[in-house]
């Protein structure tokens, strides 16, 4: 065999082996590329109590609000309940809350505004270290089976407020019922507790969107309201529905932070809808001809951020 003969056998060979390797690179790529898609997110239920059926939630207002204030907190929670407003509404953002209790075999949780108490006078002062908020809630809602919200006024600095949270939610396990606090951010950390209606403290400065009621206070204390709303129901005791550990859990709402319409990324709170008259952004309607913006709920049927718009 002449060496340009053997030479071409060779080629020819080498070929062969590259067609043939072909398949076989490719489908190592697929494979490979297929370890690094990350699984999508879920909430995992640990067979915990809920807050289903009808939900009592009591008001302890701490410090001076106004009663145009207490009315914006107020008709929120009214609205959660199904009611012929137009949408996109209040009850639709509430609809996907109701999926997880669906999911756990639960009854859907239906909201009844109870009692509102007012201490204008602060009456255990003007700063407060947080087991003094579950002692407020106690003074609100004694009775089992309950929620109360404590909502503290804007001069009224509560420990880790601005630095590590703008509200939290806890519970009474004697009483198996559970509380919410949330602060008036606008006069301690509004860049952070009421964005999107004030300027950010950190990322991309752009504009602040026009409060829907126009107050920048209220108007974050709704967001912040809603979100541990959405928490506490499927997550009450720490054994409901949450990722990561009971101690940090990223619940419903805290899973999908600073989404609130569609197209949403960091720094811009996404597509939104714009009042007329006022220019001020909202994504929900409520009673009262009210108007909202509510943060995005994690829903668990499509592993989803949903928004409302």
């Amino acid at each position: 065999m002449g060496f340009s003969h053997f030479a071409e056998r060779v080629a020819l060979l080498l070929v062969l082996v590259h067609l043939i390797s072909i398949p076989n690179l490719c489908l190592g790529a697929r494979k490979l590329n297929s370890l690094y898609q990350p699984p999508p997110m879920s909430l995992t239920y640990h067979n915990g109590a809920l807050l289903e059926g009808d939900l009592p939630v009591s008001i302890l207002w701490y410090g001076e609000f106004s009663p145009a204030q207490k009315s914006i907190v107020s008709d929120f929670l009214l609205s959660l309940n199904p009611q012929k407003e137009q949408k996109p509404s209040v009850s639709q953002w509430w609809n996907t809350v109701q999926i997880y209790m669906k999911k756990a075999g639960k009854k859907e949780s239906h909201v009844v505004l109870s009692n509102q108490i007012s201490d204008e006078n602060c009456s255990i002062g003007k700063i407060l270290k947080k087991p003094q908020i579950s002692e407020l809630a106690r003074r609100a809602n004694s009775k089992p089976g309950g929620l109360t919200l404590v909502l503290t006024a804007k001069d009224v600095a509560v420990e880790g407020f601005c630095m590590s949270s703008c509200g939290f939610h806890g519970s009474d396990t004697k009483l198996k019922s559970a509380f919410i606090w949330v602060g008036n951010s606008v006069t301690q950390c509004p860049g952070q507790c009421a964005w999107p209606f004030h300027q950010p403290i950190y990322g991309p400065q752009t504009a602040p969107l026009g409060a829907p009621n126009g107050d920048v206070g209220l108007d974050g204390m709704i967001v912040n309201i809603a979100s541990l709303l959405a928490g506490t129901v499927t997550n009450p005791f720490g054994n409901g529905y949450f990722q990561g550990s009971a101690g940090a859990p990223l619940e419903a709402a805290s899973a999908c932070p600073g989404v609130y319409g569609k197209g949403a990324y960091p720094g811009y709170a996404g597509e939104l809808l714009v009042d007329s008259v006022s220019g001020a952004s909202y994504n929900a309607q409520g009673v009262s001809g009210r108007k909202y913006l509510l943060p995005a709920v994690f829903d668990p049927s499509t592993s989803q951020c949903s928004t409302v718009v």
